[in-house]
């Protein structure tokens, strides 16, 4: 039977704990057999929790030695960080050939201990930045559910631990097995889209006091017209060289980026809040037609306006095409 040991640490995040947990404890094959046995193990017996509750466990990091598999679930910003001996016991594991997957923020735990070095990795969008910062030999992905590079996998933050595991079932035992699995626990096998589509894209930055404020305003309140850089230099007093210098040293993007930018997010805006068809926002939101609107918007965001709507909408949406 396949051992799935998941280290508890210290301020571990509860679902990112239980979500690996439920779903390969779940997991049976055809013949009703189970699949996984399931291990709990830490550094100490007792250990707090993010929220405020203790948790006992009854194996040690001995536990990882005899696993198959690896989960390190995420930790709350309280948290120490990882002592040596847990960092020495992954490497080991990893050197063994075990298979060694992280939850969450629990990224930062495989890339303390060197196991993601040169590899390609994701973490919740929130924290994506900073383990790039502090671990530059990171290929972070930020828009992505999980990462698989074979022996060391991650993913992103809370519910994508359920198509990591879905994904680690399915790479195990085969789609049919991975299906039943997502059935019970009432999810898709494969979600559409990846992290991008939950990341909060606010307003594109506006240089308070700089000469292009009135400017960058009344782009925002004409996002639906057309609006040539030519225009936006004439408007500004300047030509469209050192318009451009400007606007790329006062907001750190081109012209062109930041208008796309102020698109996009008005489109969400709309798609949100609104019942307006595909069509019509991809007007109101200035863009040429409804098929540059979608690939920009696919681009941008990681999925169709359509599915955008039906995630976050907040009532059922007249139906539109996507």
């Amino acid at each position: 039977m396949h051992t799935v040991a998941i280290l508890v640490l210290d301020h571990v995040v509860p679902f990112d704990m239980a979500a690996p947990q439920q779903t390969f404890a779940w997991t049976h094959l055809p013949d009703g057999r189970p699949a996984y046995r399931v291990r709990l193990c830490a550094e100490s017996p007792e250990v707090p929790a993010d929220g405020g509750f203790t948790l006992r466990v009854d194996r040690g990091l001995e536990a990882l030695a005899e696993a198959d598999t690896i989960i390190v679930p995420g930790c709350s910003p309280e948290a120490a960080p990882p002592s040596a001996r847990v960092l020495a016991a992954l490497r080991q594991a990893a050197e063994a050939g075990t298979r060694i997957a992280s939850i969450c923020v629990g990224a930062f735990v495989l890339a303390e201990a060197g196991l993601l070095d040169g590899l390609r990795a994701t973490t919740h969008w929130v924290a994506a930045d900073e383990l790039a910062r502090r671990f530059p030999r990171v290929e972070v992905q930020p828009d992505v559910l999980y990462v698989d590079n074979g022996q060391i996998l991650t993913s992103a933050g809370a519910a994508a631990a359920l198509d990591l595991c879905l994904h680690m079932i399915r790479r195990d035992l085969g789609s049919a097995v991975a299906a039943s699995i997502a059935r019970m626990s009432v999810v898709p096998l494969e979600r559409e889209g990846g992290q991008a589509q939950f990341i909060v894209h606010e307003h594109p930055p506006v240089p308070r006091g700089s000469e292009l404020e009135p400017l960058i305003e009344w782009i925002e309140g004409n996002l639906a017209d057309e609006v040539t850089l030519g225009a936006l230099a004439a408007r500004a007093g300047m030509s469209e060289r050192t318009f451009s210098r400007r606007f790329r040293e006062q907001t750190g993007t081109t012209p062109l980026q930041w208008l796309l930018r102020a698109r996009v997010r008005r489109a969400q805006y709309l798609l949100e809040n609104t019942d307006h068809s595909v069509e019509r926002i991809a007007r109101l939101a200035g863009f040429g037609s409804p098929t540059a609107f979608r690939e920009r918007f696919r681009k941008v965001v990681g999925t169709t306006p359509h599915a955008y709507r039906t995630a976050f909408h907040g009532k059922a949406a007249a139906p539109a095409a996507s």
